[in-house]
């Protein structure tokens, strides 16, 4: 088992210093894991125990999500200098993360070379190369010697992953092409440069969208491929680090898509996120309209109930298994949409052949339905059956209740399914349509049986 430098983040100083020492001293990728499992009110308490250096190496690769929160219980001064260690591409997919009101102070923060490098990105349209684009990269001009590009390479204090490649500019910094740097090591080092440049048309525009620059790196396989403006002048470029989650969600997408819920689940994400992470607003409009409709529900309930007044007056003891009849449904109903989102969000379940899904959660409501109704409806007949004259009590008890329980799981498998066809969102519906149809549908059936059986007209 891997080992947790964060278990214990009490403020009590010996706790602190224990984790201190144990984290600083956890490999690199472990640390990054024991800290993404920290709780986010307490991640940046964790954060401060890590010596600097390690500290904005480890937020660097933290997901922009974790990094938000981070910085959400940061102080400003501590914000700054982390932001102002990060490159320009990252602190953009940072701020996206961030309320538009915390973006624009951060920024404002900014010394005023990151805060422009940072609206150079921003500048460009979203999901663009050039929003995505680095900033760091060595560029050298197309007239040197491989000896004097190989000089630039050592010179140069970007990070090694940032060296791989070697673009060539000419004195108007027009993209001329690219040079592996292992090439430069291998070939006399009075070559001129431009007898081993590459892929003179191997560029994207700042305009193209991400997935372009990603298809190209795949195509080409570049470790890298050069971003360029309008007029072909050298800009950045796009590593293959930039866009390995798009095209991680890329293939996911196309397997979900084949599977039929592709667009079901991103609109269930931006649903996810508007709900969990929006407007406060916004949440209570959605969720107050079907609750509304749970309310009139209710009323309607209440005058079915007045309807068989008569059998309740004439069988009293009918009356102690209302609740019953009533939550049995929705607790199955609920197991039913909260088992149907699960499965939808690992693809479990395919909606494009729903109809087997269907049948089968109908036949475990059918069979749990057997089962709970016969339990219910004994103890029904012995408990208020008998004592009470009407031992027939316990066979509409029963009857009921398998009625109940098996349309709980067909409700509960199918109108999920029938919002995301219609296009709402499930999450806030579902549950009440439910509640509303169970209960009018399974207290009409309880009490019809009461009468039948028992030979009272309502």
């Amino acid at each position: 088992m891997r080992q947790n430098a964060f278990s214990d983040l009490s403020l009590k100083p010996t706790a602190l210093e224990a984790a201190k020492q144990t984290a600083n001293h956890l490999k690199f990728n472990d640390l990054v894991r024991s800290l993404s499992r920290v709780e986010p009110k307490k991640r940046v308490l964790a954060f401060r125990l890590l010596e600097k250096s390690k500290a904005l190496e480890v937020f660097e690769y933290l997901t922009p999500d974790k990094q938000a929160d981070l910085i959400r219980e940061m102080e400003n001064p501590e914000v700054i200098s982390v932001l102002e260690a990060l490159d320009a591409d990252d602190r953009v997919k940072l701020f996206e993360e961030l309320p538009a009101k915390i973006t624009k102070r951060l920024i404002a923060s900014l010394s005023p070379e990151a805060r422009a490098s940072v609206n150079l990105l921003l500048g460009y349209p979203e999901k663009s190369a050039g929003r995505l684009m680095n900033l760091r990269y060595l560029a050298v001009r197309n007239h040197i010697t491989a000896g004097a590009a190989l000089a630039s390479v050592r010179e140069s204090n970007l990070k090694d992953d940032e060296l791989d490649m070697v673009f060539l500019i000419d004195s108007q910094r027009f993209y001329r092409g690219f040079i592996r740097t292992v090439r430069l090591i291998k070939v006399n080092p009075e070559t001129p440069i431009e007898m081993l440049l590459d892929g003179t048309n191997v560029a994207v525009r700042a305009t193209d969208s991400e997935m372009q620059a990603a298809q190209m790196l795949k195509d080409y396989n570049l470790p890298a491929v050069p971003v360029v403006d309008s007029e072909g002048r050298l800009l950045g470029d796009i590593t293959f680090d930039d866009v390995i989650d798009l095209i991680q969600e890329e293939a996911t997408e196309a397997a979900l898509s084949q599977a039929g819920v592709g667009n079901l689940l991103t609109r269930d994400k931006v649903w996810s996120d508007r709900l969990i992470r929006g407007n406060a607003w916004y949440a209570i409009r959605l969720r107050i309209l079907f609750l509304i409709i749970t309310l009139i529900g209710g009323m309607l309930v209440g005058g079915l109930i007045e309807q068989f007044e008569e059998v309740l007056g004439s069988v009293v003891a009918a009356a102690v298994f209302i609740p019953l009849v009533m939550d049995m449904g929705g607790n199955v109903g609920t197991q039913s949409t909260t088992i149907f989102a699960r499965g939808l969000a690992w693809n479990h379940i395919n909606l494009s052949q729903f109809i087997p899904y269907l049948l089968r959660e109908i036949r475990i409501g059918g069979i749990m339905g057997i089962i709970l109704g016969g339990t219910a409806g004994v103890i029904a007949y012995v408990w208020q059956g008998i004592p009470n004259g009407v031992p027939l009590l316990g066979l509409a008890v029963g009857i009921a209740l398998f009625c109940v329980v098996t349309l709980g799981a067909l409700l509960g498998a199918i109108l999920p399914w029938i919002m995301l066809k219609s296009g709402f969102d499930h999450a806030t519906g579902a549950d009440p349509f439910i509640t509303t149809v169970k209960d009018f549908t399974g207290l009409w059936i309880y009490f019809s049986l009461v009468g039948l059986l028992l030979g009272i007209e309502a």
